[in-house]
């Protein structure tokens, strides 16, 4: 079994970027959180975190333990304040982009629940297409999804501007025009029903050009990695481009795509009242670049 203060400093580790901001937020030594991290990856029987210019990432078995671990947290927290305010806790369950910003995110959650000491917060992280199933199945009581400008009603809404993004060392520029239009271009994608894998093939479509899936993953972190390591191009918002990438523009044969659109939507035909407070909290609080 899991050991969750383990899983505790896995998941902080990961949204912190690294050990030592880790370390920082939970008010221990470097040393005890790598002890810690060492002792969930034998337990684990592998490697859960790899090193790379861009700080600590999750392996692919990293990811897949990641989701499992936040649930877990949450349950024990859940059942920790169940038991010690039966009366007082109010629960709302909220649905978070798999690409939303990690640091931006738990930041803003933070703040909601130091605000809001009555409320529980219990996130449900997922592609926009499976937040939407949660919500009509009454899983969720608000989710904040990806989609197209002015898709459908919203409590709130944001534009999100995108851009397409390299590896800092990708080389595109071999045509005579300065970009080669000729071979497939290599794509690194979200999967089916993803809103940037949507807009990096629709547009490559439409301009005449031919790609390829050169890699593949369900989280931001992976793909952020798999184009740090020139496996391939893909579209992100402008907030989770890295030090180590590069915005492509029409010297290298890419247009600015459109903005897309970050929007707060419900199933419900109302509100809770504690969801009614973290809906106008989200509306204030989240900040779309």
């Amino acid at each position: 079994m899991f050991d969750l203060e383990l899983l505790r400093s896995f998941v902080c580790v990961v949204d912190a970027g690294g050990f030592t901001r880790a370390a920082e937020r939970v008010h221990r030594t470097q040393s005890t959180i790598s002890q810690q991290i060492r002792k969930l990856e034998e337990s684990a029987g592998q490697p859960l975190l790899v090193r790379t210019r861009s700080g600590n990432q999750p392996t692919e078995a990293g990811e897949r333990l990641l989701g499992y671990a936040r649930q877990l947290l949450a349950i024990s927290a859940e059942a920790h304040d169940v038991l010690c305010n039966p009366e007082t806790v109010s629960w709302v369950r909220l649905g978070i982009p798999e690409d939303f910003a990690a640091r931006q995110l738990t930041e803003m959650l933070s703040g909601f629940a130091r605000s809001h000491p009555g409320i529980r917060l219990d996130t449900v992280s997922g592609m926009s297409v499976d937040l939407r199933l949660h919500l009509d199945a009454g899983e969720l009581d608000l989710a904040l999804v990806k989609r197209e400008p002015g898709n459908g009603p919203s409590l709130a809404c944001w534009p999100e501007e995108v851009v397409w993004v390299a590896g800092l060392n990708e080389g595109l520029n071999e045509g005579p025009s300065g970009a080669d239009l000729t071979s497939p271009v290599p794509l690194v994608l979200f999967p089916q029903g993803c809103i940037y894998r949507n807009r990096a093939i629709h547009a490559l479509e439409a301009a005449g050009r031919r790609w390829r899936v050169a890699y593949g993953s369900h989280s931001l972190a992976g793909v952020q990695a798999a184009v740090s390591s020139g496996l391939g191009i893909t579209i992100l918002p402008k907030n989770a481009v890295l030090s180590d990438h590069r915005v492509l523009g029409e010297d290298d044969g890419f247009s600015t795509p459109p903005a897309a659109e970050l929007a707060l939507i419900t199933g419900a035909a109302s509100l809770s009242p504690a969801a009614a407070q973290l809906s106008a909290y989200l509306e204030q609080s989240v900040q779309v670049g």
